[in-house]
């Protein structure tokens, strides 16, 4: 395997802006069953990685509804395969600070101060990046060019996507 830093973050984010407010048909909405925000995190993702991980349990893959891993459509599931140790095909990210964040990236809200709950995709920073001027899409609380800072939350997390992982 190799690293490539070719991830694709205008992929990522005209796939967010497409499909903000809509479902692409390819994918199950998840909306009744938890939420979708990390199943269209994911779908962004895949927009500008262009390679899944099929690796049971521990993987990153969208089959159909009832096939997909954990870390397909789980907050936390998500944020531990992007931040893997180990080296396995698919995307990669770290985490990081906000004044770091790119169009492309994942941040991860906490609402209760306990778990994170919510991936909303990062769409747009400022030149500096601030709560004010990154600009986000998500589902569950469907949004495109929010203002991280609109919403309220206890504790926020920021994963930059640092490449993909190839065969």
């Amino acid at each position: 395997m190799r690293f490539l830093q070719d991830y694709d973050r205008k992929a990522a984010v005209l796939y967010a802006h497409q499909w903000a407010y809509g479902r692409n048909p390819a994918y199950y909405d998840y909306e009744e069953l938890g939420g979708d925000c990390t199943n269209f995190a994911s779908q962004c993702i895949f927009a500008g990685s262009g390679i899944m991980n099929f690796t049971p349990t521990f993987g990153w893959y969208y089959i159909d509804a009832n096939q997909k891993a954990p870390a397909w459509t789980g907050v936390m599931y998500l944020w531990n395969f992007l931040t893997r140790k180990g080296i396995s095909v698919g995307p990669v990210g770290e985490p990081c600070q906000l004044e770091d964040l790119r169009p492309g990236d994942i941040v991860q809200l906490s609402f209760k101060g306990e778990d994170f709950q919510h991936s909303p995709v990062v769409v747009s920073t400022g030149r500096i990046p601030t709560l004010e001027n990154t600009l986000v899409a998500a589902h569950s609380y469907d949004a495109d060019n929010r203002p991280l800072s609109t919403y309220e939350f206890r504790d926020i997390r920021y994963l930059h996507i640092t490449g993909t992982v190839r065969p």
